[in-house]
């Protein structure tokens, strides 16, 4: 049981970094990981290049890994 309050944790605190992310970093996270499009889809939807996407998408996994320490 330990484990499912563990697993409950992680989901929570992973769910309120994502609620702190803006929107359109949010947009980037679904579409590029739940989705599953391209940065290069992402970024002509977006009219950025895809350089900037591959931006956001990393300052989404530092801001989650930090915020999930």
């Amino acid at each position: 049981r330990k484990t499912d309050n563990s697993n409950i944790d992680t989901k929570m605190s992973v769910r309120e970094a994502i609620s702190n992310l803006s929107r359109r970093e949010q947009l980037v996270l679904e579409e590029r990981f739940v989705i599953g499009k391209t940065q290069m889809e992402i970024s002509e939807e977006l009219g950025i290049s895809q350089a900037q996407v591959s931006r956001i998408e990393k300052g989404i996994i530092d801001s989650l890994r930090e915020k999930l320490r």
